[in-house]
């Protein structure tokens, strides 16, 4: 498959501005000038980079600098899809060593779920079940898998059924393996969404799969959404790229979900 470099370039983010929404994200703004100086650019490139950045919602410009966006909710799909992509990377190749040809796949929404599919392209003869097109699409790309979609009215933007439909699609199997991410980790070990139905439809998931694999990045740990979507405890194996803070490693440690740190390649 040939791979148009405009695309490429439009859908990833450069290290540095990884790091700026690191930086950003601790300490809730840095201004223009602080940047230049740190990654040793000239302001107009750090305001290019700042500029691209909310219009991801990823960042909010304001007079001088950037801050963390004042909106608590999810961020778009296309700007999730791009955030932390070397980490979702790593996770993805990682899981896919623990799937043999020949498994049953739930998959859940979300963008790093979308990235394990793709990660999946040259395992044989896989049963892939989703409730999102992204999922399905990305599974597609491998000739030899059987890919079903439940059915039902297509949410905009992260392209995806929810509601009765997801969740009765879901227990309508047994599958060997869920894999699901979530919004955000609380520091009791608490699963959280912004969305009752992606919470639901995970939960079904979760309830007819004999092994669950919980995929997401260290980003996820301390991020706050209202919804409860779980415990730590409730899966089989948690794969994230670095080992989360330590009240979560107590957690997992006194449970029996196997944590696997995904190793990330070296930045060229």
């Amino acid at each position: 498959m040939r791979i148009d470099a405009d695309f490429v370039m439009e859908t990833t983010l450069t290290i540095r501005q990884s790091a700026i929404i690191s930086l950003v994200r601790s300490n809730g703004f840095a201004s223009v000038d602080s940047l230049s100086d740190q990654f040793a650019v000239t302001t107009q490139t750090i305001r290019r980079d700042i500029n691209r950045l909310s219009e991801l919602g990823l960042l909010r410009r304001v007079h001088g600098g950037v801050e963390v966006p004042a909106n608590r909710g999810n961020i778009t799909y296309k700007a999730r899809k791009i955030l932390n992509l070397e980490a979702k990377n790593a996770i993805a190749h990682s899981v896919a060593e623990y799937i043999g040809d020949g498994a049953t796949l739930a998959f859940s929404i979300g963008t790093t779920p979308e990235i394990v599919a793709e990660a999946l392209e040259t395992h044989e003869g896989l049963k892939v079940f989703t409730n999102n097109m992204n999922v399905a699409i990305a599974a597609l790309r491998n000739t030899s898998s059987e890919v079903t979609i439940a059915g039902g009215r297509l949410r905009h933007g992260d392209l995806d059924v929810l509601g009765s439909s997801a969740e009765g699609f879901f227990r309508s199997y047994k599958f060997d393996i869920g894999i699901f991410g979530v919004a955000g980790v609380d520091s009791d070990g608490t699963l959280l969404d912004f969305n009752e139905d992606e919470a639901a439809a995970r939960q079904a998931i979760l309830a007819n799969c004999r092994q669950s694999f919980l995929v997401l990045d260290h980003s996820k740990f301390g991020r706050l959404a209202h919804v409860r979507a779980g415990f730590l405890s409730d899966v089989t194996r948690i794969f994230c790229e670095e080992t989360p803070p330590a009240s979560i490693l107590s957690i997992i440690e006194k449970s029996s979900a196997e944590l696997v740190i995904c190793k990330q390649e070296p930045p060229l």
